[in-house]
């Protein structure tokens, strides 16, 4: 029972209602012109639902028609957030834009005729069953008096009539809950996004989770980076017990940790979107600073660069950098302070970026295969380009192509 009678204590059941008897106020105002109001008959009831049509038909032409309907319909057709009903707080699924296309037009002329014929219906439906309850209330009360309009026959006076009075209103009741629903329905099917609509909105999503994408791999690359060179130079000052040594150490973890804060702090300002521009991304013309770092660990960097680095283009080249600073970072972290040889060439066509370095005793390769990598695979995927990661004549290899045109 509490099943059927929860629907009525819910406010936007009567929101509905009403927002279906708001469709009959163009037709009765018209009526009043044409044919009137004293004692309709059928077909003059038939002419006042029919009338408006043409005129509700051309207003759906105007692109903010489409607009005003989808406000009402997600105003008065869906509960709020606040009226703490399951799935209240979703999207209801109905369009606030203008019409956009013929299409739209054309699903908004068809709402606005169905909201009309309904509200006419809706109207009609409720001056019958409250005035059938009020001729059972005089029934009841042995005031037998003609009730002009009604459709259903009232019985003669008598008081047990009385009992039949909540007969026509629940009926009403239920009928209320059943058109809301229908009028619901509807209107996500006519007033819904269009197709143009969703592609945009998937697009949008699609942007937002690339982004959130980049910045992951941006914050791994960069924290990361930072926390495995203060590790190993942590590691190595205290293997060495050297003053002069400890001092550079700490020298490069506070260099490296104040190149990690500012990358944070772009992320964050990025995150906040706060207005304030963000600050530059480093690009692969400052590789000395990654290269220097890794010496600074204990690594013996030997580097190979040809081609003009500055004149890289910006994306090639900041994502370039990001993949050069992932590469050495997991020199750092899977095999220590090892030889390293890096190999920067650029060419009219192409960057190419290989980093080796001796694999670690016995060979193993156990943890090569992470976000890290996988995050360098996935950048020269969307630049165009290709990335092998992996053992190679005993030694581990990172070698990335990226095209520039």
């Amino acid at each position: 029972m509490s099943r059927f009678l929860r629907p009525l204590a819910r406010a936007v059941t009567y929101t509905r209602w009403l927002h279906l008897l708001m469709g009959a106020a163009v037709p009765l105002m018209l009526a009043f012109i044409s044919p009137g109001l004293s004692d309709p008959g059928f077909a003059e009831w038939v002419w006042i639902a029919v009338q408006p049509v043409p005129l509700v038909a051309a207003a759906a032409l105007l692109p903010s028609a489409r607009r005003a309907e989808g406000l009402q319909a997600r105003l008065m057709l869906f509960p709020g957030q606040h009226a703490r009903v399951p799935g209240g707080d979703e999207d209801p699924g109905v369009s606030v834009a203008p019409s956009a296309s013929w299409n739209d037009r054309g699903r908004t002329a068809v709402w606005l005729v169905l909201r009309l014929e309904a509200g006419c219906a809706a109207a009609f439906v409720t001056v019958q069953c409250l005035g059938t309850a009020l001729a059972l209330v005089g029934a009841a009360s042995s005031q037998r008096d003609e009730e002009p309009g009604l459709l259903l026959p009232v019985p003669g006076p008598h008081p047990a009539n009385a009992l039949l009075v909540p007969v026509p209103v629940l009926l009403l009741l239920g009928l209320m809950v059943v058109a809301g629903r229908l009028m619901t329905s509807a209107a996500r099917q006519l007033l819904g996004p269009s197709p143009k609509e969703r592609l945009a909105a998937l697009e949008e999503r699609t942007e937002q989770l690339l982004e959130r994408n980049r910045i992951a791999r941006e914050l791994h690359d960069s924290i990361g980076h930072a926390l495995t060179v203060a590790v190993v130079q942590a590691g190595a000052a205290r293997a060495a017990g050297d003053p002069a040594f400890t001092d550079r150490a700490l020298g490069a973890i506070e260099e490296t940790g104040r190149a990690a804060l500012e990358d944070l702090e772009r992320v964050l300002r990025v995150l906040r979107e706060d207005g304030r521009p963000a600050s530059r991304r480093p690009t692969l013309a400052e590789a000395s600073q990654l290269l220097d770092s890794a010496r600074a660990s204990g690594a013996k960097v030997d580097t190979d660069v040809t081609g003009p680095l500055e004149r890289l283009p910006g994306p090639v080249s900041r994502e370039a950098y990001r993949m050069l600073q992932e590469a050495l970072t997991n020199v750092l972290r899977h095999s220590g302070p090892v030889p390293v040889q890096v190999r920067l060439a650029v060419d009219e066509r192409a960057l190419e970026i290989d980093v080796r370095n001796a694999l670690p005793t016995g060979g193993e390769v156990t943890g090569r295969g992470g976000s890290g990598l996988r995050g360098i695979r996935e950048r020269a995927t969307l630049l165009g380009g290709r990335a092998t990661t992996g053992p190679r004549d005993g030694e581990w290899q990172v070698h990335v192509q990226l095209p520039l045109g």
